[in-house]
């Protein structure tokens, strides 16, 4: 799908979709519970679906009644593959549950999650008693369990995401665990984890975040929560109303009950000169004469595409560290920011480890989206400040905002 963004003045107020990191991790702890367990404000993007059709192959069954969706528990041994769509949090999440079960099971997924690495899987279940093999450390991944406590070592310098699995499922595997993690990266992303955990009954406690010890053979009581706003996906809608220069415009939905690695785009836009006022979860936008900006994104990776967006509309040269985190997304997400942001004449080059913006006049471009979201969304960003950017493969959104282009329509975006 091609979709074409105009330069446009942004103003009303959009609620914020609901988090699919949050919602991921309330489903996965549902499926462990015996009873059922209410989240409130579901987010259906597509990550959050297949996560929604996993619990049901592992024995999950579901109902909806107005904006609440019911999750009845108890994991059972599942029939056929398991298929988590391209969500890399959704494998690394559900494959030690997965190893629950008595019986061989069997996961792949979709897309650029065929590319990225899973050897990591392999390297520590023979710790836990389970059996697992990988197509040359990619997937489709085929565990055996059941799945035992003992003593883990983890590398954690690629993802948090195969640690959060872990700490999901050990508390309810027979026999205490202890988790021993090498560089961990994305920190606030384990502590949302533990705190969606602590909502369902389950207790562990580290030793800062190197070792982590996890009791065995607790019981997931039913939990009611609400999915708060994806601060992910309102960092690229708090970066578009500061490059559009509407006089009214605010996201609503931003509450702060669960840690979101996120969040801190808050600070990387005050940086920038942006004016922000947070009314009880609603945030109001007012975009400001926009200076370049340092900060660094190590432990909030997502948040590349957005500021550098941001940083295309700011005086100077904008520094934002950790590319090393960018490799394996749904792209490159280094070499496609640099790649297309060219197209529209803004220049990103890369300093060791960070990724420098120059700031200057958007140019009107046809840009890809490597078929990764979070580009396509950055690319209408561009378009919105900027000049018409026409963005090739803009049905990409799906994976976490299906509603992103409408949502911008409704606050007045040109689109075609």
């Amino acid at each position: 799908m091609e979709i074409t963004v105009y330069p446009s003045q942004l103003n009303g107020t959009v609620r914020a979709p609901g988090s699919k990191s949050i919602m991921q991790r309330a489903l996965a702890a549902a499926l462990l519970c015996k009873g059922e367990s209410a989240l409130h404000f579901p987010a259906y993007s597509d990550d959050c679906i297949h996560a929604l059709q996993t619990i049901k192959q592992l024995g999950a069954t579901t109902s909806k009644k107005g904006n609440t969706l019911f999750v009845q528990g108890g994991l059972k041994q599942p029939k056929g593959t398991i298929d988590v769509g391209e969500s890399g949090l959704g494998i690394r999440l559900f494959t030690p549950l997965a190893a629950l079960c008595p019986k061989p099971v069997t996961l792949t997924g979709q897309g650029s999650l065929l590319l990225r690495p899973m050897g990591e899987f392999e390297r520590f279940f023979s710790s836990l008693d389970v059996v697992c093999a990988t197509h040359e450390e990619r997937l489709p991944v085929r565990v055996e369990g059941p799945l035992h406590g003992g003593e883990v070592h983890l590398d954690g310098s690629m993802s948090s995401q195969f640690l959060t699995g872990l700490l999901t499922a050990l508390p309810a595997a027979d026999g205490d665990s202890i988790v021993k993690v090498n560089q961990l990266k994305s920190i606030p992303y384990v502590d949302l984890t533990m705190e969606v955990l602590e909502e369902f009954g389950i207790s562990m406690r580290h030793e800062n975040y190197e070792t982590f010890h996890v009791p065995g053979n607790q019981k997931f009581l039913p939990a009611e929560l609400e999915i708060e706003g994806d601060w992910s996906a309102a960092a690229f809608l708090l970066v578009a109303g500061a490059v559009s220069g509407g006089s009214e415009f605010s996201v609503s939905g931003l509450t702060s009950r669960f840690t979101q690695a996120d969040r801190t785009v808050t600070g990387a836009l005050l940086f920038a000169g942006v004016k922000l006022m947070n009314n009880e979860g609603t945030f109001n936008v007012k975009s400001n004469r926009l200076k370049a900006f340092n900060f660094d994104a190590t432990d909030c990776p997502d948040l590349f595409p957005p500021l550098a967006a941001l940083g295309a509309f700011c005086k100077g040269t904008t520094r934002i560290k950790g590319v090393h985190r960018l490799k394996h997304k749904e792209s490159d997400r280094g070499m496609a920011i640099q790649v297309e942001f060219a197209k529209a004449g803004i220049q990103v080059t890369f300093e060791e480890d960070e990724m420098c913006i120059t700031g200057g006049k958007v140019q009107p471009a046809t840009l890809h989206s490597h078929g990764d979201h979070r580009m396509a969304m950055a690319a209408a960003i561009l378009g919105l400040g900027g000049a018409p950017i026409k963005i090739e493969g803009a049905e990409a959104v799906a994976k976490s905002y299906p509603r992103f282009f409408e949502d911008l329509a409704s606050l007045g975006a040109d689109l075609e």
